[in-house]
């Protein structure tokens, strides 16, 4: 279950609440930016706390799953707060806000070469920008829009290249991943999954191989090692900048009235056929039968949810807003008092059941409250706009040819 895909919200939004460590990691499946924005937050070369993405895309965001749930367990005992960011207008007109698709991007073909660019000789292959737009939707919970087609797939393809020309200048640093680290990765994104059969048919359903996993999770690993040595000194965020962001933010920083939620997902997308829709729909009746009888709602979740993100934490989504879902669930949600449980919800994504566990009223968030994550957020753009810095610059002196 995710937020809504085509919102006007930025990459941290001060209406969204802090995600606690208990949150953390399945929140990292929860998409929030708009398609354009999504693009740019994905693909810029994007640090968090340091930790570098390509692909959440190809990988899974294998690194931003581990890291966003470390970085969130320092704050596991504090309450949701408001999330920092300027307003939707400030950040378009800002230096680190994503670049809008351009007006006349070039037509991509709708059937691809099997090799869509090359860099320093090394293919970019159909498949590879595929399985990105595909994850990418994913996250976004909708399809692409038809006109924004050409580019997004411009944007995610552009993002690629970047991560194989990084990939490749680690590689010419002689950069090398320990192998029990990428065991770590590897098995903390296992857990993200309530069996290992579940987590083979993710990979299946994205036609990548553990192979192919492990090489890409690999690849990322150096790829973090150097920028981190490139970027992460350059970083450096004053007090004053952090007290400064809050006083002309102000009225940004509003909470509004949220909710802390678990859900059972059966999957069955606006796609799927009539006869996939009524499997679906029959399962999360029956459940919602053995939930009336007395059954668990988290053990269901566990056994049932077909939400990757939750379904280990027995469906919980932790905190969040008004808004924030898809219009149904939100709906839904919202007409919950704390312990009650939904009838079963239809989105776009399947038909859920729905565990209200607690309600926060509306409220202003105080600055000591938010500095923490206002200096994590300053840092970020700084991180962003110096990635993308060394990102160009590798492109500069590279060769990258495009098929498409």
């Amino acid at each position: 279950m995710g937020r809504q895909g085509f919102g006007t919200c930025t990459g941290l939004d001060c209406s969204k609440p802090l995600t606690s460590g208990a949150t953390a990691k399945h929140k990292a499946s929860l998409p929030r930016l708009a398609y354009r924005q999504t693009v740019w937050y994905l693909g810029t070369v994007l640090a968090i706390q340091g930790v570098i993405v390509k692909r959440s895309l190809a990988v899974l965001a294998v690194i931003v799953l581990g890291a966003t749930a470390a970085c969130g367990k320092k704050d596991a005992a504090k309450p949701p707060a408001a999330s920092v960011a300027p307003s939707a207008s400030a950040s378009a007109a800002s230096p680190t806000a994503a670049p809008g698709p351009a007006n006349a991007a070039k037509p991509v073909p709708a059937q691809l070469p099997d090799v869509v660019a090359k860099v320093n000789g090394e293919a970019v292959t159909r498949a590879e920008l595929e399985m990105a737009v595909r994850t990418l939707e994913q996250r976004a919970q909708s399809p692409v829009p038809p006109e924004q087609r050409d580019a997004v797939y411009r944007q995610v393809l552009d993002r690629i290249i970047g991560f194989h020309l990084l990939a490749q200048e680690a590689r010419a640093r002689k950069l090398v991943a320990a192998p029990w680290e990428v065991d770590k990765q590897l098995g903390d994104l296992k857990k993200q999954f309530p069996t290992e059969a579940a987590f083979n048919q993710m990979l299946l359903s994205r036609g990548v191989t553990t192979d192919e996993l492990r090489k890409e999770t690999e690849d990322t690993m150096v790829v973090n090692q150097m920028l981190q040595k490139e970027i992460e000194p350059q970083v450096k965020v004053q007090d004053a900048d952090v007290k400064t962001f809050f006083d002309q933010n102000k009225p940004r920083f509003h909470q509004p009235e949220s909710v802390h939620a678990s859900h059972i997902l059966i999957r069955a997308d606006a796609q799927a056929d009539a006869a996939t829709r009524a499997g679906a729909k029959t399962l999360a009746d029956d459940l919602l039968k053995q939930l009336k009888k007395g059954a668990t709602f988290a053990d269901l979740a566990k056994k049932f949810s077909q939400d990757p993100g939750s379904a280990q934490n027995g469906g919980d989504l932790g905190f969040f807003n008004r808004g924030q879902m898809v219009g149904p669930f939100d709906q839904a949600v919202f007409a919950l008092k704390p312990g009650q449980t939904s009838g079963v919800v239809e989105t776009p994504f399947g038909y859920h059941i729905i565990q209200a566990h607690e309600t926060k009223p509306a409220r202003d968030v105080g600055f000591d409250e938010v500095k923490d994550q206002i200096r994590e957020y300053l840092a970020t753009q700084q991180r962003e706009q110096k990635s993308q810095v060394f990102v160009d610059q590798l492109k500069a002196k590279g060769k990258i040819s495009l098929m498409m």
